[in-house]
Formats: C-alpha cells, sequence, structure tokens
C-alpha cells in the first residue's frame, strides 16, 4: 500500500468522516482513529482543537494541497470583499483540478491532479498541467483526443459514487466541462461536513 493511500486512509479516521465519501474508506468498518490508541474514549476538543480539525478535513479534501498553499488561498479570500468562508470555498472550487473532479472525469481528486499533471486536459483549447490553475466562469475544461479512451475516465464518468453539481456543465459524449459560476459553500456537494467558519477562525486567531 503506497504512502499516499495510508494518508487517506488515516485522515478518514483521524477526523472520523468519510472525508471523500470513498466506498473503500476504512472509517465505513473502523470508526475510530488510527494507531494502538485509536480506540481510547475521546476527550472533547478545545476551540482551536475543532478549528484545527476543519482545516485539515478541509484541506484534505482538495488532495496534496500543501499547508503553503491552503494558506495562500485563505490570505487571498481573505484580503477580498465579502465573507471570507464563501469566498474561500469558491476559491477551492476554481481549481482545475477540483472541477476535472467535480465533472467526474478522474475517480479521485488525487487523480485528477494527476490526471491534469501529465498533461490530459485542455482549457479554452489549450493543453494546462497545472492543477492548481484558477479557472473563471464560463471557462471549457477538454480531455485530449488521445486521453478520451482512457478506463479511469470511462469508469469515473459512468461512476454511480457521486453527483455532478449544477456550477458544472458536462457533455459526456464530448468530454467537456464548462465552469458555470462560482458556487456558493451550499452548492459544493462535500460527503462529510465541513465547516469553513471554523477554518476561518483558526487563521483569524
Amino acid at each position: 500500500m503506497s504512502k499516499r493511500i495510508r494518508a487517506k486512509h488515516k485522515l478518514d479516521r483521524r477526523v472520523g468522516e468519510n472525508v471523500w465519501g470513498r466506498p473503500k474508506s476504512p472509517i465505513n468498518k473502523r470508526d475510530y482513529g488510527p494507531g494502538m490508541h485509536g480506540q481510547r474514549r475521546k476527550g472533547k476538543l478545545s476551540d482551536f482543537g475543532l478549528q484545527l480539525m476543519a482545516k485539515q478535513k478541509l484541506k484534505g479534501h482538495y488532495g496534496n494541497i500543501t499547508e503553503k498553499q491552503f494558506s495562500r488561498i485563505y490570505t487571498e479570500a481573505d484580503k477580498m470583499r465579502g465573507n471570507t468562508a464563501e469566498l474561500l470555498i469558491g476559491l477551492l472550487e476554481s481549481r482545475l483540478d477540483a472541477i476535472v473532479y467535480r465533472a467526474k472525469f478522474a475517480p479521485t481528486v488525487f487523480a485528477a491532479r494527476q490526471f491534469v499533471n501529465h498533461g490530459h486536459v485542455k482549457v479554452n483549447g489549450v493543453r494546462t498541467n497545472i492543477p492548481s490553475a484558477r479557472l473563471r466562469p464560463g471557462d471549457v475544461v477538454e480531455i485530449k483526443d488521445k486521453s478520451k479512451n482512457m478506463a479511469l475516465v470511462l469508469e469515473a464518468l459512468q461512476s454511480p459514487e457521486r453527483d455532478i453539481p449544477d456550477y458544472v456543465d458536462v457533455d459526456p459524449k464530448k468530454m467537456t466541462a464548462t465552469y458555470l459560476r462560482v458556487p456558493e459553500f451550499a452548492d459544493v456537494p462535500y460527503p462529510c461536513t465541513m465547516e469553513p467558519n471554523l477554518v476561518v477562525e483558526f487563521y483569524s486567531s
């Protein structure tokens, strides 16, 4: 088992929730923390502990985003006019790898990042291999012709595991996805409870 897979499973068990909604998540069978002390009764978390947990969950949901990258995205949201929690979600969902994942062109957000990295995606007709590339409403994400028959893509599109949100318009035949609008927090189909307001409190404290 790879280090990445172990890390994903450990996050699910640490926070006690299925962060990506995957049927293979160990939390579905073992709803306690990892390690030899995982089954001990949990103490009540402090306010800081709750904020940290919320941050780790939200950051983890978007895959291999580093702490530095996530902090930078939060700082950008904080400088914008409006509700910082909503703006943070909007910035995270505007990432190219997030849209590839939401459009069901890849089975996981980790696979979506790798898919973009390997140059299988075009944005507005231009090959783009930067997962963190920021999309704007109206941008069209397209899978390259040579990549359209990849088993990973075909299986992801046919998977009943999750639905495509209404801020992404997907044409499964052409394998294109149009980013219609920046979503609000309530629009994003998170499989577990996310609390971006606590993330804001974490960075504000």
